[in-house]
C-alpha cells in the first residue's frame, strides 16, 4: 500500500464500478491481500489464458484500501509500466519469478484513473487472452 496517498471519492468511486463492470469480474474480499482489499475475481466461466499469474484462486488483482492496485500484466507491460512510473514490482515478483507482478499506484485525479485502469485491463487481457 501507499503512505499518505488517498483518491478522492469520486476517483474511488469510479475505480470500483470500472473494475467490477469487467466482463465476468466478480467483487470479492481479497484472499492474499490486507482486509478490506477488494479481489477482481474471475467468475468461473472465464477462461484463465496464463494460470501461473493468479497467486490464489481466480483473483487476478486486487485493490487496497488506499486505491493502490496488485495485478499482474505480461512481463514488457510491466516494465512499460514501471518507467513510466505508474507502478513498481511486487516484493514477491522475483523470488515467485513474476516478472509482470507489480502495484499500481493510487489514482489521484481521473486522469491518473484513466491511466491506471488501462493497466488494470491490460492485466484483464493477460490473464483472460480477452
Amino acid at each position: 500500500m501507499q503512505l499518505d496517498v488517498r483518491p478522492g471519492p469520486e476517483v474511488y468511486k469510479a475505480l470500483f464500478a470500472r473494475a467490477f463492470a469487467l466482463p465476468g469480474v466478480e467483487d470479492r474480499p481479497s484472499v492474499i491481500s490486507v482486509p478490506g482489499a477488494r479481489a477482481l475475481w474471475l467468475a468461473d466461466d472465464v477462461q484463465v489464458v496464463h494460470p501461473e499469474a493468479i497467486l490464489r484462486g481466480r483473483e487476478f488483482a486486487h485493490i487496497h484500501p488506499d486505491g493502490s492496485l496488485h495485478a499482474t500484466l505480461g512481463p514488457e507491460r510491466a516494465r512499460e509500466a514501471i518507467d513510466a512510473g505508474w507502478a513498481e514490482p511486487h516484493p514477491i515478483a522475483e523470488p515467485l519469478g513474476l516478472d509482470g507482478l507489480v502495484m499500481l499506484y493510487t489514482p489521484r485525479t481521473m486522469e491518473e484513473l484513466d491511466v491506471v485502469f488501462g493497466l488494470v485491463e491490460d492485466s484483464y487481457r493477460f490473464v483472460t487472452g480477452r
